[in-house]
């Protein structure tokens, strides 16, 4: 897949910060928010500490793997190994999926609905939701998995990959339709319903926040501002999944030269970095950037955010 030393040393050096790093701030929000007493129980906040797990075992299961295989300079091999890092990888990525549309619904009713907030979203119905979410996603990467295995398996054990992620076992299989046509829907309809849930949320709330300062005839920029970063980052967590689809589509339509097997390996290689963004940048997006958060570390600075924060 790489020919340079060079190339390949800098992935390695790009695998292992990201890996150091999101294990640092990671940890660091989620030792904060499980030792603050005024934090921890609030339904905000157990969502967050949800997602930052999530990021530190999808960050766990890639980083290891992929620094490996580019240390030993090979591809990563089809086994049993290799079905577990993508069962519990994809099972991590489903779940930030649905507790990301989880948050964005819980911002909802914090600010559209505030009177109802307290006896819906009670700490306790979250914990069950987020155990119902692990499941459900435990289960559908499951029936992906038996799908894919049902499928004639090479005799040659080598695959054309660094990580086993779907596109690389779905080619090292031969595309196998009924696992290709399970993963591609049940990744639309996820990816489909976080978008659509985060731009209901996030405008209905917006717009409460304009009536809420309009009758004094001013524009609650900040409201404004808070709408837009959020949506700035859930592009941001979606671009590798967005990316996916795009190796879907070029697998399709590309013939077997050369040129078009080196573009794919390229495409892989920018999926594998871009996936290592959101889990760097979700404890900055919902941890550090919060108020609370900050207050619960003595050595931040305080400052205030909006309450759509």
């Amino acid at each position: 897949m790489l020919t340079s030393d060079a190339a390949i040393n800098a992935l390695i050096a790009v695998f292992l910060a990201s890996y150091c790093v999101t294990l640092l701030i990671n940890g660091s929000v989620l030792i904060v928010l499980q030792k603050s007493e005024e934090l921890s129980w609030q339904p905000r906040f157990i969502l967050v500490k949800n997602l930052l797990i999530c990021d530190l075992l999808l960050i766990s299961v890639i980083a290891p793997s992929s620094l490996y295989a580019l240390m030993k300079r090979q591809t990563v091999q089809f086994g049993i190994g290799c079905l577990v890092q993508y069962t519990f990888g994809t099972i991590c990525i489903a779940c930030m999926f649905y507790t990301l549309t989880l948050m964005a619904v819980e911002r909802y009713m914090y600010i559209c609905h505030a009177i109802q907030y307290i006896n819906i979203l009670t700490s306790k119905r979250i914990k069950l939701i987020i155990s119902a979410i692990w499941l459900v996603s435990s289960a559908l990467c499951v029936v992906h998995v038996i799908l894919l295995i049902s499928s004639p398996i090479p005799e040659e054990k080598i695959t054309m990959g660094l990580l086993c992620d779907p596109d690389t076992l779905e080619r090292y299989l031969g595309y196998p339709p009924a696992a290709a046509i399970f993963r591609k829907s049940w990744g639309l309809l996820s990816l489909v319903t976080c978008l659509l849930t985060y731009a209901v949320s996030y405008c209905s709330m917006y717009k409460e926040a304009r009536n809420a300062v309009e009758p004094f005839n001013h524009t609650n920029e900040r409201a404004r501002n808070t709408l837009i970063f959020y949506g700035a980052m859930v592009i941001l967590q979606l671009t590798p999944y967005l990316l996916q689809a795009l190796i879907d589509f070029f697998v399709k339509m590309s013939s077997n030269t050369l040129q078009d097997q080196n573009t794919g390996n390229r495409l892989h290689l920018t999926l594998l970095l871009l996936i290592l963004l959101p889990p760097c940048a979700n404890p900055v997006i919902y941890g550090f950037r919060n108020k609370e958060v900050r207050n619960a570390i003595p050595m931040m600075p305080h400052g205030s955010v909006s309450v759509l924060d």
